[in-house]
């Protein structure tokens, strides 16, 4: 019965119906007493697949059998790595841990070769696969390290995994193998930097101290594959919430330095990471990143803008510029020069019809870097914008369903800055230059004179306030305080009745009660400030008054305490309380 043909005839019958599969595989377990029996129903093919779906199976009597049958064939080193390939990882974990040294690097090997998924990286995990791994790794000979580095990137791709590659104290001695000069672990270098960038995605990583100092000192002397994982491991430690000890350290160390020349970096791969890091960076370090960005630096940055292939790529750089103080003219200028906003507006525009998440995040840094480029203090600086369309395109951006609250919120600012000239740049009802008078479709009811787009950036005639107020409505609340002081340039005191009748024609007083009631307590500052406007008109108290009493009241009893004489003041508009009362 222990023949070769009788073997193969029971391994044919484990595959077919349920009652024959489970006698065969009972048959097979009694036959596996017998260490030539055992040699054989390995080698048979199919045999080991076969037993691993039966192992998983319903049939609680065969996956007996089958259990048992497999750990009597995982003796053998072969046979083990067919069940492992097959899912069942239990006999190459128990070689990793007792078998002979080649044995061990056999079945680590196989591990760096098998098509892992995330479920079979979990299962090894569980039983234990990590540790003896980085046992191989810290006492085992050259080809014992290398095997069980690949191993062990194989298995990192998953953060249970990740946590407990740091508990086993692997994050040093991969660090000192990469400070290593000995020509023979070269080959050990890129494997432990992978290692490395996956371990870095786990906030845990913080716990060894000075690791990003260390991993930032690498970075010259590093062959490109290694930079690449150093770059990505650095720039994982830096997104950390935790990690403000180690970016300050770093940033002190000399990151900006080391990092700015990779702009010119013709590694795409290389430069993109670079770019990343960066990035996250300047979020935290604008003003110092400024001092280091010299104008060559920027014009760089702004031609891999325009020129890269990579939408990450575009989308960090922006970020890059957006993040740069407002205040530094010497980059404004150096932008403009750089015909950024010919070369940024047109990218905004592609991205109001995509929801990917690289066009939103682009989107959003496009929209940032426009604030700079709207402040109401130059107005030299609005015109240009106006020149290259940018108000429409930021109406667009509010009424786009594709576009992000981050969005909406920084196309609502870059308006509202626009606005705060409207008043000062239109055109008076009696112009004196009577011989080239303005079209009668320019006039502006709002600001009781003639307006355009493009010269007074006026929300009214941009057809603004419906898509600002659809956003006050919106589920998302993330951008209610930029819309509000949108709305807030037309309630100014010398068009304040005007601006209010627009309000209400597009439902807008409902919507700053709304958001009264919902918002935090910048959002309710502003809109107590709208309603107080709102509420001058005894048309509009008949008309809204009693709607916002309720949200008013609450507010006076429940709301932050500086907002009572906001408060105080529109209750005594509404007849509710005497002007002497206590909330002033």
């Amino acid at each position: 019965m222990v023949d070769v043909g009788s073997l193969s005839t029971l391994v044919k019958s484990l595959g077919r119906e349920a009652g024959e599969g489970r006698e065969a595989a009972g048959l097979l377990l009694a036959l596996s007493d017998s260490p030539a029996a055992r040699r054989r129903i390995g080698r048979v093919q199919g045999c080991v697949i076969i037993l691993v779906s039966m192992l998983n199976g319903d049939d609680h009597a065969a996956s007996c059998y089958s259990s048992s049958l497999l750990d009597a064939l995982s003796g053998d080193t072969q046979n083990a790595l067919h069940m492992a390939e097959a899912g069942h990882f239990k006999p190459l974990v128990q070689h990793l841990r007792d078998g002979s040294d080649m044995s061990k690097i056999l079945m680590a090997s196989a591990l760096s070769r098998i098509k892992l998924t995330d479920q079979n990286r979990a299962a090894l995990g569980q039983e234990g696969a990590v540790e003896p791994l980085a046992d191989m790794f810290n006492t085992g000979k050259m080809e014992a390290k290398l095997s069980a580095l690949n191993a062990l990137h194989a298995l990192s791709g998953l953060p249970e995994n990740v946590q407990r590659l740091i508990s086993s104290g692997i994050v040093l001695p991969l660090l000192q193998l990469l400070f290593s000069v000995t020509s023979a672990l070269m080959t050990l270098r890129e494997p432990a930097a992978a290692i490395l960038a996956r371990i870095a995605q786990s906030e845990s990583i913080l716990v060894n101290k000075d690791v990003a100092q260390q991993m930032l000192s690498l970075l010259g002397p590093s062959s490109p594959s290694i930079k690449y994982h150093l770059l990505h491991a650095l720039d994982s430690i830096c997104t950390h919430p935790g990690a403000s000890r180690v970016r300050k350290k770093i940033t002190e160390r000399g990151a900006f330095q080391l990092l700015l020349p990779f702009l010119s970096e013709p590694n795409n791969s290389i430069r993109v990471a670079a770019v990343n890091l960066l990035y996250t960076l300047s979020k935290y370090f604008p003003a110092e990143l400024s001092e280091q960005f010299g104008e060559t630096y920027l014009v760089k940055l702004v031609s891999i803008v325009a020129s890269s292939v990579s939408e990450e790529e575009k989308a960090a750089g922006v970020g890059i510029l957006s993040n740069l103080p407002i205040s530094d003219k010497r980059v404004t200028d150096a932008l403009l020069t750089a015909n950024v906003l010919h070369i940024v507006i047109p990218m905004l525009d592609s991205t109001v019809a995509s929801s990917t998440p690289m066009k939103r995040w682009l989107s959003e840094n496009i929209s940032r870097l426009l604030i700079r480029f709207t402040v109401p203090s130059d107005k030299k600086l609005q015109r240009t914008c106006a020149q290259h369309e940018v108000i429409p395109l930021l109406v667009k951006l509010l009424s786009s369903e594709s576009s992000s609250i981050i969005t909406k919120s920084r196309a609502a600012t870059s308006l509202t800055q626009l606005s705060e000239n409207s008043l000062s740049l239109r055109k008076p009802r009696k112009w004196r230059w009577a011989c080239v008078p303005p079209s009668a479709e320019s006039f502006c009811d709002v600001h009781d004179g003639f307006c355009h787009v493009k010269t007074t950036y006026c929300l009214v005639k941009a057809k603004a306030v419906a898509p600002l107020i659809q956003v006050l409505v919106g589920e998302e609340r993330e951008a209610d305080e930029a819309v509000l002081s949108a709305i807030s340039t037309l309630l100014v005191d010398e068009i304040c009745e005007n601006g209010c009748n627009c309000l209400a024609e597009v439902s807008g007083i409902q919507a700053v009660v709304e958001a009264l009631e919902s918002g935090t307590v910048k959002v309710q500052e502003k809109c107590l400030w709208i309603l107080e406007r709102v509420f001058r008109s005894e048309d509009h108290r008949k008309k809204y008054g009693e709607g916002a009493e309720r949200v008013l009241i609450d507010l006076a009893q429940k709301g932050d305490v500086s907002l009572k004489p906001a408060v105080g003041k529109i209750l005594a508009q509404l007849e509710l309380v005497q002007m002497q009362s206590s909330y002033f």
